[in-house]
């Protein structure tokens, strides 16, 4: 191996280095979820792979933002699977690299300080949800005569009823579940507790789908199909993030609904039938389990533009 060569090595496996050292920050200290934590490797594991290709000697001290501004160059050109990355996505690495230099300056590391990178300006999105008639549809085209219906008809109204993130609702566990007081405890982003609240609507559909199972597994939404190991409770049984997202655009399309919503845009049409039935923002943010209250607030546009239309339809001087 060429003196080159062995630099090169020496500084990408100093690179890599630091940044397990990183993504154990994220579990230990900051408490971040597997899932954000596979998210930061990708993101920077990119940028890893740009180093090695146009900066093979890298060290982080001699990062500099002419070298970040070739990164973001790097990133508006690159194609995953045939397709450019889009500009949320590309502002997503960049943050990432943020995150990474701030734990770098933290720890006494020399590197670029992560104020002087600006972030991108992404494309302004609608948040995608659906009024009180499309909610009713959606909610009301499971059947109920079989065990998967039931489920999937608990899942709908219970993601409605609580605004719970996906991820959340599939953590959950029979025993948590307070159909009395309807009411359970979860934990969500950032390690952050809060207390979720049933509708009566939605207790009784998940008392009645839980009175159907003849388990006693622990997961409270699972499948069924596949063997089940009983040492675990039935853990393998459990419904994952995606399967769910699969349950929900099934009923979407069954029920030819003009907007094409996830298990986030039921959090999404939670919120803002919250906010437009006059629900405080700040009550609407410990529900929904935001740290920042500017988190919250991206939902107050919508309901303006709700309450502009209810205006303009109803007040006698609209024209």
């Amino acid at each position: 191996m060429t003196a080159n060569n062995q630099e090169q090595t020496k500084s990408e496996k100093e690179l890599r280095r630091n940044l397990a050292d990183f993504l154990e920050y994220l579990e230990i200290e900051r408490n971040c979820s597997s899932l954000t934590r596979r998210n930061y490797r990708h993101y920077l594991n990119r940028f890893v792979v740009f180093a090695r290709e146009f900066y093979p000697k890298l060290k982080l001290a001699d990062l500099t933002l002419e070298k970040v501004t070739k990164y973001r160059v790097f990133l508006a050109r690159f194609t995953s699977r045939g397709k450019l990355l889009g500009r949320a996505t590309q502002a997503y690495h960049v943050i990432a690299l943020r995150s990474f230099l701030k734990f770098l300056i933290k720890h006494d590391i020399a590197s670029l300080s992560p104020e002087k990178i600006e972030l991108p300006k992404s494309d302004s999105r609608s948040l995608k949800f659906l009024n009180t008639q499309q909610v009713e549809r959606l909610l009301n085209q499971p059947g109920i005569s079989t065990l998967t219906q039931l489920r999937d008809k608990a899942i709908l109204e219970v993601l409605f009823s609580t605004g719970l993130r996906v991820s959340e609702l599939t953590r959950l566990n029979q025993e948590e579940i307070d159909l009395e007081r309807r009411e359970f405890g979860v934990i969500g982003k950032g390690g952050r507790q809060r207390v979720v609240f049933l509708s009566k609507r939605a207790a009784e559909w998940l008392k009645r789908y839980i009175a159907k199972r003849e388990d006693d597994y622990k997961p409270l939404f699972i499948h069924f199909k596949g063997r089940v190991n009983v040492a675990d409770r039935g853990e393998k049984m459990r419904l994952t993030p995606r399967s769910v997202q699969r349950i929900v655009e099934k009923y979407v399309r069954q029920a030819k609904l003009p907007v094409k919503i996830t298990p986030h845009g039921l959090r999404h049409s939670y919120a803002t039938d919250l906010l437009i039935d006059g629900a405080d923002i700040r009550s609407v943010q410990e529900m929904l389990g935001h740290k920042n209250i500017a988190t919250t607030q991206i939902y107050t546009h919508i309901t303006n533009q709700q309450l502009k239309k209810i205006h303009e339809k109803y007040h006698s001087l609209k024209e």
